[in-house]
């Protein structure tokens, strides 16, 4: 990829033009991670001629001359002119673009939103080129905005500093927090809003600072109203010394982000550890002097489906959230029963994914005083699921035996195979099981 660009910067330099790396390439380079997502910026030639110069050296793909932003195909590289935007609306994308290849590379690094994101280097030299002091915050570990006109006139870049913010560790200079509190957020697509979320979810070692610098910026209330009310919320300090339920859902998801490269799927799993307890906010109540929180699990499901409806269309994060978080109690409860088999298999049955529901449990296994309930047995949990892996991969009844056997399908042919499917869980023989629901099935057939 980077001799595709040093070919570029050649041609370029033999038109009498300069080619830089920018953006998150630049910034990853200086911070010794690797970055693959190779961006350059083309200075000193008309859109025309570097159209040319590209088709020199590949297959070029324009997303339209006047946004001065080309590809080439089957290749890594996003191209850019240097360019001016004016705000024309509230929107993210409600911009002017005036493409101008002439106007410097400061004003063409103002135009960026942190300093750390404005740092050039040259392809072809390796000069770096720092108008805004960006190699300094990167030391210094600060994210930092470049101008309060411009910046404003982005919303996504109050979602984009505090998901820089949780991946690098960094912490936001208090006048772009102050400047990210008078930006209204609700003219931005989900579609941006879970781009940010996911690399939060994905990239951070605590993506728990994502969503504290989103607090301190007063920008919950939009897209994430459901967590906002968490904050404050007690719990019943015995089973959480840690604090409210922000509080706790945050070290759950630092916990869970450890666990990422264990599951199914990180990005789904990591949504369950952040909505996991959104129904303490309806069910939470004092009893006896004692905090309590009943069939949360259950009960919050409206706030955890309206949460990621907001923000998604995909249907397998709906449906994998809608699955797992009313289940989400039940291993921990498991581990400190030691109940039968049949019950962990049962269990086990209804998780979209039985592995990932005792990660979750690890990672929500709470921090006790003097009580060792609910300790989070990793151990019988993983041994009970090879059991539930071994039962399930046994020979068992099916719809075809049932019919081969003189059931005719009907009405309550869901109900028959539900009962053979129980005792599939208990761990019955194919044979004797195909006896018990055919006397099943003849018995429930002769009822009036």
């Amino acid at each position: 990829m980077i001799s595709i660009a040093e070919r570029i910067a050649k041609e370029v330099n033999n038109a009498g033009g300069r080619t830089f790396y920018v953006g998150g390439f630049v910034r990853d380079k200086l911070l010794g991670i690797e970055n693959k997502d190779v961006d350059i910026e083309v200075h000193g030639i008309e859109p025309d001629a570097l159209y040319r110069i590209l088709e020199k050296v590949g297959d070029p793909i324009t997303f339209g001359k006047s946004f001065g932003v080309f590809a080439l195909r089957k290749e890594n590289l996003d191209i850019a002119m240097p360019r001016r935007e004016h705000a024309t609306g509230r929107g993210h994308r409600d911009f002017e673009i005036d493409v101008d290849p002439f106007i410097g590379t400061e004003s063409a690094a103002r135009r960026r939103d942190f300093t750390i994101n404005s740092i050039m280097q040259d392809v072809l030299t390796g000069e770096i080129v720092d108008h805004f002091n960006g190699r300094e915050d990167l030391a210094g570990r600060f994210i930092r905005h470049i101008d309060p006109e411009t910046f404003i006139e982005d919303p996504l870049r109050v979602l984009r500093g505090a998901q820089f913010a949780a991946r690098f560790a960094f912490t936001i200079d208090p006048d772009t927090i102050e400047l990210c509190r008078s930006i209204d957020l609700s003219t931005l697509s989900k579609e941006r809003v879970e781009e940010e979320l996911k690399k939060a979810l994905l990239k951070a070692d605590k993506p728990s600072i994502f969503f504290e610098e989103l607090r301190k910026m007063d920008q919950l209330h939009t897209w994430f109203p459901e967590l906002e009310l968490l904050i404050g919320l007690e719990q019943d300090p015995i089973f959480h010394p840690e604090g409210d339920v922000w509080i706790h859902t945050m070290e759950v998801l630092d916990r869970a982000a450890s666990m990422r490269d264990k599951v199914f799927d990180p990005y789904r799993f990591m949504l369950l550890a952040l909505t996991h307890d959104l129904g303490k906010a309806v069910t939470t109540a004092e009893k006896n002097g004692r905090i309590h929180a009943y069939e949360h699990e259950i009960k919050g499901m409206p706030l955890v489906e309206s949460f990621i409806k907001r923000l998604t269309n995909e249907r397998d994060v709906i449906s994998y959230l809608k699955n797992m978080v009313p289940l989400h109690m039940r291993p921990n409860v498991s581990a400190y029963s030691k109940p039968g088999i049949k019950s962990t298999n049962r269990m086990f049955d209804e998780a979209t994914a039985p592995e990932d529901l005792i990660w979750f449990a690890a990672a929500d296994k709470p921090v006790f005083s003097g009580t060792d309930e609910f300790s989070g047995d990793s151990e019988f949990l993983f041994d009970r699921l090879r059991t539930f892996n071994e039962t399930m991969a046994k020979p068992y009844v099916t719809g075809r035996d049932l019919i081969d056997a003189g059931i005719e399908p009907g009405d309550d042919f869901t109900e028959i195979l539900a009962y053979a499917h129980k005792l599939r869980l208990a761990g019955i023989d194919k044979a004797p099981a195909l006896k018990q629901t055919l006397a099943y099935a003849r018995k429930l057939r002769k009822k009036p």
